[in-house]
């Protein structure tokens, strides 16, 4: 059974999604591809609820900025080429950043899949925890979060965003949020 929970952060409200033990969505509320209709939350079985209890204790220690790797199960969906992109989402270390032609090769895909990469990143369903706010334009510039681009500016400057490229990104954020 698919259970869910609305948890409190300083970008808004989060709902998370689970099954089994798993942590299958992290979406803050009313962002692009948001689970619908879900005003009805059933009650979560143990199983989520000690998970959900997790989720929340790590997103919290996150967002104080004393986290910087999540241990949450988490279980993905979506067809081959999504969960490879996913996956490979998962290795890019907090603070750092890549583009989506780079993240592209570094799947070994052929040039000009950067687009196919984008899709993918977009539909993530594990925000924050499958950190897709750490994949910009090719210039180094903030593109499309599904959460949207000021959430992933904020995001990105809790983490220090230590890569040259993105540099910019840094600036704008300082800027945007003091």
């Amino acid at each position: 059974m698919t259970s869910y929970q609305i948890i409190d952060s300083p970008l808004g409200d989060i709902l998370l999604r689970g099954q089994d033990g798993a942590l299958t969505g992290l979406f803050f509320v009313g962002q692009k591809y948001y689970p619908g209709d879900v005003r009805q939350l059933p009650a979560a079985p143990a199983a989520d609820t000690r998970l959900f209890k997790q989720a929340a204790e790590e997103m919290d220690a996150y967002f104080a900025g004393s986290l910087q790797a999540f241990t949450v199960p988490i279980r993905f969906g979506g067809s081959a080429f999504q969960q490879d992109i996913w996956q490979a989402l998962c290795a890019i270390e907090f603070g750092d950043t890549t583009t989506y032609g780079q993240l592209a090769a570094r799947l070994g895909l052929p040039s000009g899949h950067a687009r196919a990469v984008g899709g993918a990143v977009g539909r993530n369903p594990l925000s924050v925890i499958v950190p897709c706010h750490r994949v910009l334009g090719a210039s180094g510039d903030l593109t499309g979060y599904a959460g949207g681009v000021d959430r992933k500016r904020a995001l990105l400057k809790l983490e220090g965003v230590a890569s040259a490229h993105a540099l910019p990104v840094v600036r704008q954020a300082m800027l945007a949020f003091g």
